[in-house]
């Protein structure tokens, strides 16, 4: 069975930490269990905790003015986020909220910046992830300037395939507890293209849906 430290070797923002300092993070975190639909915190509201996913996932989301939800992301096991509000001090830029039974760890502001100060060096592995998300950020930002509806649905599937999925020869199984407007949303497209372009993939083979859960054929995208 794999142990607590192993488990946290996997996730990005403690990448190239040690025992000792993995121990640490341990020690200052409590976990907790979620039910579906549970807001964590709210946009523009202070940030005083972040949080890493054991098991479940959680969607990160805006609203606009007129009150539309806009999902930025969804997060799977592994997977951190809340960190930025405790690092520049501002409130917090998006909701999170539980899209299934979520299991995570949280650790508080106060803890958090008393290991940074414990082990400095911490702070190169989490800058490296930020800057990593930034990344992610600017290349959404030129997806939606630049690439068409079907192809930017076509990578958000595959971007929660790698996430979400789990390999069985030339496919890729993926629960996503996400729906049609929720995907559209975060692809920035239509319903009504977005149920075009899913259509399509399923004539075409590329793609199967059954409820929540989505098989995508490897070898037909490639083909």
């Amino acid at each position: 069975m794999i142990s607590m430290i192993q488990w946290l070797r996997k996730v990005p923002l403690f990448d190239g930490m040690t025992d000792e300092q993995l121990e640490r993070v341990l020690q200052i975190a409590t976990k907790r269990t979620l039910s579906a639909g549970t807001v964590l915190f709210r946009e523009k509201e202070p940030g005083d905790r972040f949080y890493v996913i054991l098991h479940g996932s959680i969607k990160i989301y805006n609203r606009s003015s007129s009150g539309e939800e806009k999902v930025l992301t969804a997060l799977a096991d592994g997977e951190s986020f809340g960190e930025l509000a405790l690092l520049d001090g501002r409130p917090r830029s998006a909701t999170a909220q539980t899209l299934e039974r979520t299991m995570l760890l949280e650790i508080s502001s106060d803890s958090f910046m008393g290991l940074l100060r414990e082990h400095f060096d911490m702070v190169r592995c989490i800058l490296k992830e930020l800057s990593r998300r930034q990344r992610a950020t600017n290349e959404h930002v030129n997806d939606l300037t630049f690439l068409d509806d079907r192809t930017r649905i076509l990578k958000n599937l595959i971007l929660l395939a790698n996430k979400h999925g789990r390999r069985e020869g030339s496919s890729i199984i993926f629960r996503v507890s996400l729906n049609y407007e929720e995907l559209s949303r975060m692809a920035g497209v239509s319903i009504s293209a977005l149920r075009e372009s899913l259509l399509e993939l399923e004539i075409k083979g590329i793609l199967l849906i059954r409820d929540q859960e989505y098989r995508l054929q490897l070898d037909k995208l490639r083909a």
